[in-house]
């Protein structure tokens, strides 16, 4: 498989706006014997970054992944997305904050079946308080801006790999979120799809939404402007923006 290695950034100005921090966090798990899965962990996104995240099965990748989309709370350290630390949040606030501000894309898509593209997409903003037509709308808009206006009315059954993916992808989108979390969104498709996928995040990415893309493939990661790899835990490299 090969992809393009993205052109050549500039380094964020001082002062650029940071969406997504880690500071100090572990996360250890109570098994017997416990389980380390981060071990000090840092890292910070900046706003209309695109970055790889890289590592073997069992690096930490998943763990990692949870924390950043809050979908778990560190050990210890700090986690703070869009400003908001989420140790001062309660559960019911960090579900109101991961709703609002994180897009995620799953490996598996997680699709409804029975619903076409336009209801998938238009079930992100469930929670918003949006009425249904305005969902649908901007639910529109989402899939003709991944390119798949042609596909509204289709039941994700219908739909190519590539195309579920595109789906996942726009739903991420819809809800106009601060940072999106793909994980491992070609794992599942073939060399062409997979090199659709990508071409696509760099397109989104183009247009100033931030995306963190986390896979064991080297040749993904290293296709976006910055890579940080993950083994055991720790964050091995990072080459921040290309120079």
């Amino acid at each position: 498989m090969t992809f393009i290695v993205s052109e050549e950034r500039s380094v964020p100005a001082a002062g650029a706006e940071v969406v997504l921090s880690l500071h100090g966090v572990t996360k250890e798990y109570p098994t017997t014997p416990p389980v380390r899965a981060l071990r000090g962990v840092d890292f910070a996104v900046a706003r209309g970054e695109l970055v790889g995240v890289v590592g073997p099965s069992g690096s930490g990748k998943s763990t990692l992944l949870h924390i950043m989309g809050t979908l778990d709370r560190p050990t210890t350290g700090d986690v703070t997305v869009a400003g908001y630390n989420i140790k001062d949040l309660s559960d019911k606030d960090l579900s109101a904050l991961r709703s609002r501000h994180i897009g995620f894309v799953f490996q598996q898509f997680h699709l409804l079946s029975g619903y076409t593209a336009l209801d998938n997409v238009a079930d992100g903003l469930l929670y918003t308080g949006l009425n249904v037509t305005t969902r649908r709308e901007m639910a529109h808009r989402a899939l003709l801006r991944v390119g798949l206006g042609h596909r509204l009315d289709h039941v994700a059954t219908k739909l190519s790999g590539g195309e579920r993916q595109r789906v996942a992808v726009a739903r991420a989108l819809v809800g106009t979120p601060s940072i999106v979390l793909a994980d491992e969104p070609t794992g599942n498709l073939d060399t062409k799809n997979s090199e659709a996928i990508v071409e696509l995040i760099h397109q989104i990415n183009d247009e100033g939404v931030t995306f963190v893309v986390i896979t064991h493939n080297p040749e993904i990661a290293e296709a976006f402007p910055r890579t940080a790899g993950l083994r055991d835990g720790r964050i091995e490299y990072d080459t921040g923006e290309r120079r």
